[in-house]
């Protein structure tokens, strides 16, 4: 056999190929399909999707109440992988939502705003919950007035994707009328439970972030107290707009560990500027890893 004989790579049998390609990303596999007829049949076969799906993904779904339709209506891995990238689904009675980052598969989770910690939420004077038509979760939480704002989620490191970087996201709307948030900045923090979290300030108001990125932004007194700058980056402190709509605003980053074991705390605070607030909608806090 010659050397251009041995570097034939059409003689490899295809479950040969989709074995290479299980050892890829679902990015590379993609990519890889498009060179070749052989990749891309290869490309198409369970052990190539079942690979990028988490190993643990039946016990994950199974937590959904569409679990056995979700089944049902996938005829193969790759379109299972497919629907849980772009199809967010309910989990954990309908308090979670679960899905994969399309080009790593990596764990995604939404903590819903019944899923968190929210200081005075069962008291109607403070918070109402309703229900929000382009809100993926059966109800979210209405701020009516509170001087004092505070809201913390966690979630285990085991089931969020081992050797990633993390980012946790507030996802949330302010309602028409809405004050509070324009003055002085929330402090928020990530981090896990029983260690140091790094904390920072940021700005819910959108438009106050608008102005500031175009310039108009003058000084601005509140009860005596100078407006500050929050810390993170030219847009890091201010929240931006989301596809679904929604606005999210960064809370901090996690590099979650090989073996990592422990609670991630997630938490935005407002209590120094003793003002009242109101307005704000809170949907949940999305954690999903950090693209590159």
């Amino acid at each position: 056999m010659d050397a251009s004989q041995g570097a034939d790579i059409s003689v490899l049998p295809e479950g040969c190929i989709s074995n290479v390609l299980s050892f890829t990303s679902p990015r590379d596999a993609c990519t890889l399909s498009i060179v070749c007829s052989l990749f891309k049949n290869a490309a198409l076969s369970d052990t190539v999707w079942e690979s990028f799906l988490p190993a643990d993904f039946q016990s994950i779904i199974s937590r959904s109440s569409d679990y056995y339709s979700l089944l049902a209506s996938s005829s193969s891995k790759k379109q299972l992988f497919l629907r849980l990238c772009q199809n967010p689904i309910l989990i954990d009675e309908g308090k979670k939502s679960f899905a994969l980052e399309k080009w790593t598969g990596k764990i995604c989770y939404m903590l819903s705003a019944r899923d968190l910690t929210i200081v005075w939420s069962d008291t109607p004077t403070y918070w109402r919950w309703v229900s929000e038509p382009d809100s993926r979760f059966a109800e979210v939480a209405v701020l009516i007035m509170v001087c004092w704002l505070e809201i913390s989620g966690k979630i285990n490191t085991q089931m969020l994707s081992p050797a990633t970087l993390y980012t946790a996201y507030l996802v949330f709307k302010l309602a028409t009328g809405a004050f509070g948030f324009q003055s002085l900045p929330a402090e928020v923090s990530v981090g896990l439970a029983g260690s140091e979290s790094f904390t920072r300030g940021v700005f819910l108001d959108a438009k106050r972030g608008r102005r500031r990125r175009h310039g108009m932004l003058s000084r601005s007194w509140h009860f005596g107290l100078r407006a500050s700058v929050p810390t993170g980056g030219s847009d890091g402190g201010y929240p931006k707009e989301r596809a679904d709509g929604w606005l999210e605003i960064k809370l901090g980053e996690f590099f979650n560990k090989e073996g990592e074991d422990g609670e991630l705390e997630m938490s935005i605070l407002e209590v120094k500027g003793g003002h009242w607030k109101r307005g704000l909608v809170v949907q949940g806090i999305e954690i999903r890893p950090k693209r590159e």
